[in-house]
């Protein structure tokens, strides 16, 4: 299907519901549609640079749109967690905040090419090490000191590691599902598929280890809010 029901639309687009019926639906791509908006809608409705389909085609079509650094002209293109947006000279970084909604924060030029990613799994190939990272990039290195729900930090576009922040007791991390969804902590406890962690109000909060993303040691790594 092309079209997506626009009531039927994750709860994570910040979308007004009874509007028009259909929205387009995204191609496949790095994010999940729970984790994911379509960059018309992402211009249309949450930049708000286009007033209509029509005007994000032309903008998409005539003015370099770059989505982690790289060229954008698909308006079903999908756009996720912490993916820097450029358009002309303004950057944008997208976030879930507290409210469960997709939205956008403004960075400065230098922190565009930053990328902040969750490691999802690992692959052998050849002798060496193939990191498969939360928006479906993969990443081959020579020295495995890395585990499944750690967190690196790359360059873009070329995707050097700048910086590994281990998962473990103490680090900042940020919830990407279940009720606490976009909420903020430190991880105080872990076991074998939870965690516990203190939110920014001190309250101690359990939830499952797979929600949680690394996000830094003390603070945030990147802009976030």
């Amino acid at each position: 299907m092309h079209h997506l029901r626009r009531l039927n639309a994750p709860k994570s687009w910040p979308i007004k519901r009874k509007s028009n019926k259909y929205l387009k639906r995204p191609n496949p791509g790095a994010h999940p549609i729970k984790l994911g908006i379509p960059i018309t809608i992402l211009l249309r409705d949450v930049i708000q640079v286009a007033k209509s389909n029509k005007e994000v085609k032309k903008i998409l079509y005539n003015k370099e749109v770059l989505v982690d650094q790289k060229r954008v002209k698909d308006p079903k293109f999908i756009v996720g967690l912490f993916d820097t947006i450029t358009l002309l000279k303004d950057n944008y970084r997208i976030i879930i905040g507290k409210n469960k909604k997709i939205s956008v924060i403004e960075i400065k030029n230098e922190e565009s090419k930053l990328k902040l990613l969750k490691v999802i799994g690992k692959t052998k190939i050849k002798g060496k090490t193939q990191l498969n990272l939360f928006d479906s990039r993969n990443i081959l290195i020579d020295k495995d000191d890395y585990k499944t729900a750690d967190s690196i930090l790359i360059d873009l576009p070329k995707q050097t590691i700048k910086e590994h922040i281990k998962f473990d007791k103490g680090v900042s991390i940020i919830l990407t599902g279940g009720k606490h969804m976009g909420d903020q902590g430190t991880i105080e406890d872990i076991s074998s598929n939870k965690i516990i962690y203190k939110n920014k109000e001190s309250e101690k909060i359990e939830t499952l280890k797979k929600y949680a993303f690394v996000i830094g040691k003390q603070k945030p790594l990147i802009k976030i809010e």
